[in-house]
């Protein structure tokens, strides 16, 4: 993840935010790169969810809602973490994901070690130095904190400490981000940055229903910004305060063989979608939730989890909410909420199936699954699929006399209006490769001496390193489109 998040700073895809002032922990910003690859990402995602679909319509909400809004989604209520602190490190964890060796055969006097989910090399390494190779992990069983009584509270050694009992008791964090929402201070009303993007597919239901003419079943998309008060983000940007969302709500009617076959069909829709963006397969897996940690809404989900380098994570989750949406804000609202379908007579409140995606997620997922150091010749490349490939194509004079840049610019101009396209003339030509092979671009082309004789370029393919001369004119756009196609099929 080091690897990553320098060659994602060097080659302009994702800075810190406010690096200029030191940072601002949770919160990245997209550069030239990044913008590109995340805006291919979202829309990748709407014209397969969308674009592509009868059944499917889109909207772009609001990001602050009346505050009604989310008493009644249950966020101000029950939208809590719970969260430690170390008293000696003054770290804040979330308890749910720090966990503890537990002895197996526990004499009472045993220190327990916890460890940060994810890292549990890096607490191996440290306990056996602690305990001079005392510790073993194979002689312990691992829990969750949130597991651990708090009468053995006082044994436990915090992920950032050398001595034990130095953790606060659990308590409950709110994760939702306020503001207020007034042009006088005294007649300002205390709001929310919303928490999930999916509150206004329900509550804008009906005008969407009436003003589309879709029957159901049928789903409503959004793309949107949502913020979360993270306890502890980490992971590069895979838990942050700030993230975009990529969320599908499905109406379907209350017949429970009907809702669980759409369940189990948005479930591979959507595996099949992260397959058509480059994914590998064997990185990728169903993870179906127990019924103890089904969140308050599902009364089904399964995750599409990814192996991370940190493990296997959640990727997207696939939902059955039931009409517990509908209902609360129809109850909070005081406004009827129902479905009435023309050809039956039948009356009901929908149910719901949901499919939700972090667009952010999703990037770090593909540069995860892209990311490769090679010995021969050295260098590191993107793999990335020609379908979210920031840059399609890139543009090179071998050399900057000659009359080459000149030619080289034609080039440009011919390709421009077809891919997102780079020029560069300047440095040695390995040295422009390389630099494109580090964004994932996957075709480059080259104009050479050869090319002022037969008018025909050079066409480089950043996977095989194989090259092909092609002739410059309208067909070279064919040429390179199926070149692109044909990468694009083999991820």
């Amino acid at each position: 993840m080091d690897k990553l998040a320098s060659l994602c700073k060097r080659r302009g895809i994702i800075y810190p935010s406010s690096e200029l002032y030191g940072g601002f922990q949770g919160f990245w910003d997209y550069g030239p790169m990044g913008v590109e690859l995340k805006n291919n990402i979202k829309a990748a995602w709407w014209k397969n969810m969308v674009q592509e679909r009868e059944d499917v319509v889109g909207m772009d909400a609001s990001i602050i809602a009346h505050p009604r809004v989310w008493e009644a989604s249950g966020h101000v209520e029950g939208f809590h973490d719970p969260m430690v602190d170390c008293r000696e490190s003054k770290a804040r964890y979330r308890a749910d994901q720090v966990m503890v060796y537990m002895p197996k055969n526990d004499d009472g006097e045993k220190f327990l070690f916890a460890f940060v989910e994810g890292d549990p090399e890096a607490i191996a390494k440290k306990t056996a130095k602690m305990t001079k190779g005392a510790f073993t992990p194979d002689d312990c069983t691992v829990e969750p904190l949130t597991h651990v009584p708090l009468e053995l509270y006082p044994r436990i050694v915090s992920p950032d400490s050398k001595k034990p009992g130095t953790l606060t008791e659990p308590r409950q964090f709110n994760l939702m981000m306020s503001t207020r929402v007034g042009a006088v201070e005294k007649s300002q009303t205390d709001a929310y940055l919303r928490p999930e993007t999916c509150q206004a597919l329900f509550y804008q239901f009906l005008n969407v229903l009436n003003d589309s003419r879709q029957r159901i079943p049928f789903g409503i998309a959004q793309i949107g910004k949502a913020f979360r008060n993270e306890v502890t983000p980490r992971n590069f940007t895979f838990r942050s305060r700030e993230f975009e969302q990529m969320e599908m709500e499905f109406f379907v009617s209350p017949d429970a063989a009907k809702k669980q076959e759409w369940l189990e069909y948005w479930r591979d829709e959507r595996f099949k979608w992260y397959r058509s963006i480059g994914v590998r397969a064997e990185k990728l897996r169903f993870r179906q939730h127990e019924a103890e940690e089904l969140a308050h809404y599902a009364a089904w989900a399964c995750d599409i989890e990814y192996e991370y380098p940190f493990g296997w994570k959640e990727l997207e989750g696939i939902h059955d909410r039931g009409d517990y949406d509908l209902r609360r804000h129809a109850e909070y609202s005081g406004k009827k909420v129902v479905y009435r379908d023309d050809l039956t007579g039948e009356t009901y409140v929908p149910h719901v199936v949901e499919t939700s995606a972090g667009c952010d997620r999703t990037l770090l997922v593909v540069l995860c699954d892209a990311y490769a150091e090679e010995s021969d010749p050295e260098r590191t490349v993107l793999r990335l699929s020609p379908v979210v490939a920031p840059i399609k194509v890139g543009i090179f004079p071998l050399m900057r006399k000659d009359g080459l840049p000149e030619k080289a610019r034609e080039v440009q101009q011919l390709l421009k209006s077809h891919y997102t396209v780079f020029y560069d003339e300047l440095g040695n030509i390995g040295r422009r490769y390389r630099r494109q092979d580090e964004i994932g671009t996957p075709c480059c082309v080259t104009i050479d001496h050869d090319t002022l004789e037969d008018n025909t370029v050079t066409l480089r393919n950043r996977d095989t390193l194989e090259q092909i001369r092609e002739p410059i004119g309208p067909e070279l756009v064919g040429h390179i489109q199926r070149f692109l196609d044909d990468m694009a099929a083999e991820k």
